[in-house]
């Protein structure tokens, strides 16, 4: 008998909305949480935007031990743990220790922690941890904290794949269920919006130098210019089907496939590799492309991976076949947040039948893809492609579907 991996909690900290019950709708109003930085003084930078999660005090949530031994990325993480396990109805304590497992995904967070290391180095002349030690150690964190702090003694483990990581996380999560893993925590939360952090993103070189909000990311439109990167994201629980109808609690849909490539050099004159993720994914979920009722684009908001994207769905899908949306056009790209909260936002598209809009991008005639613009769009959603991309080459897919 096949084991169904479900999503059965959600824990969300985004820069439209802390918790499920802020983020969702403001995201289906297609409000922004896209401003000037105000975490430090972004003036001297040539990239001065950034989606900042609103109002969130550690303080508010977190125990005041663990307020010094953490940093920002951390703390979403671990308040988004608390609401997806809350959710899901989990209570740690009731549960065998060792049958419940963290698997998150980690890219550019770190950074503000390191920061703070150099910092003590260069007050302490040296007599301190290294920067690199600390930010090579800080990968393991979020997984780390969220076991700690919950019992939490199953096989863990970090995913670093950027953008992907979010899906890859949630991959190997249902691995895990199929392994016999009852119940695992997984999904990503990313936070960089520090000096050390910005300059790092900037030697990326895609990020946008706009000023406006409504104009500095534009994905799959003749502007774009780059992205605006963000904080935040999703923790997900996801356990057996089985598990989850005896406990009798209720599940926003299943893990029905998944599709991961790496793009080959740009000299060898091979194709990138995405379209074959999402044939992976199809096949994986035994699905044909007109089964897919939505695609959430990666949507990388850089004109020639944004022209290798569109090709690739309407490709698999045919041209303007398939709705396409980026809901992150309102958080700006949260690197190993960004996938997990598109799968957040694909399983309350399947709850409530609503596919969530794309903002600021114009509408176009000669557009190839059926992109989701201004407004959201009531439709069926019984199921839902969800697409990542991470610097290097990384590409993901994963198709969830409506519980049976």
């Amino acid at each position: 008998m096949t084991t169904h991996a479900v999503i059965t909690g959600l824990g969300v900290t985004a820069p439209n909305g802390l918790g499920v019950e802020q983020w969702w709708p403001a995201t289906l109003k297609g409000l922004s949480g896209i401003g000037p930085i105000t975490r430090f003084d972004p003036s001297q930078y040539p990239a001065r935007l950034a989606g900042q999660v609103p109002g969130f005090d550690p303080a508010d949530y977190l125990p005041s031990r663990l307020i010094p031994q953490t940093d920002r990325m951390t703390q979403l993480a671990l308040v988004a743990a608390d609401w997806a396990l809350a959710d899901a109805r989990v209570e740690p304590g009731a549960l065998p220790e060792f049958g419940m497992s963290v698997i998150t995904a980690s890219s550019s967070g770190g950074f503000e922690f390191g920061q703070r290391e150099l910092q003590k180095l260069w007050n302490l002349g040296g007599q301190h941890v290294s920067a690199y030690q600390s930010f090579a150690w800080f990968y393991a964190v979020n997984s780390g904290q969220i076991s700690i702090r919950h019992g939490l003694r199953g096989p863990s483990g970090v995913l670093v794949s950027d953008q992907a990581g979010g899906l890859d996380a949630v991959a190997h999560a249902r691995r895990q269920i199929r392994n016999g893993v009852p119940l695992v925590v997984t999904g990503g939360v990313d936070a960089s919006i520090c000096p050390w952090g910005w300059v790092a993103q900037l030697a990326g070189g895609r990020l946008s130098h706009v000023d406006e909000p409504d104009r500095a990311y534009l994905p799959f439109d003749p502007a774009a210019s780059g992205y605006v990167p963000g904080e935040g994201g999703a923790i997900l629980v996801v356990e057996d089907l089985d598990s989850a109808r005896q406990r009798g609690v209720r599940t926003y849909g299943k893990i029905a496939g998944y599709g991961a490539t790496f793009d080959p050099r740009s000299d060898t004159g091979r194709p990138p590799g995405l379209r074959r993720a999402i044939e992976l994914a199809l096949a994986d979920a035994a699905m044909a492309p007109a089964d897919i009722d939505v695609v959430f684009a990666d949507a990388a908001g850089v004109p020639l991976l944004d022209r290798i994207e569109v090709d690739a769905i309407s490709e698999v899908f045919g041209r303007r076949r398939v709705p396409v949306t980026a809901p992150k056009t309102m958080t700006g790209r949260l690197y190993s947040g960004a996938a997990s909260l598109d799968l957040a936002a694909a399983l309350m598209s399947i709850q409530d039948a609503t596919v969530p809009p794309t903002i600021n991008v114009p509408p176009a005639d000669d557009r190839q893809i059926d992109l989701v613009i201004g407004e959201p769009r009531v439709q069926r959603v019984e199921s839902a492609l969800v697409l990542a991309r991470g610097r290097g080459g990384h590409n993901a897919a994963v198709v969830v579907r409506a519980t049976d």
